[in-house]
């Protein structure tokens, strides 16, 4: 299992959409793209909430991006 490395820009800048109740776009290697806000994250996956209030589990190694919803 890999560290949790909160020192990370792309770590810290998660966190703040988090902690700021931001909505985001993210775009997954699917070509799907899912909005939301995000509850948490882990080393491995982050939790979406979408607009139909369904929690959703995201792997990291299927985004492509993440965003600000305009």
């Amino acid at each position: 299992m890999s560290e949790f490395d909160t020192g990370l820009p792309s770590v810290r800048q998660i966190q703040r959409y988090i902690k700021d109740e931001q909505k985001v776009v993210m775009q997954l290697t699917t070509a799907e793209t899912l909005t939301g806000q995000l509850l948490w994250q882990d080393p491995q996956c982050l939790c979406l909430v979408d607009e139909s209030n369904q929690s959703l589990l995201i792997w990291r190694q299927a985004l492509i991006y993440i965003k600000p919803a305009p």
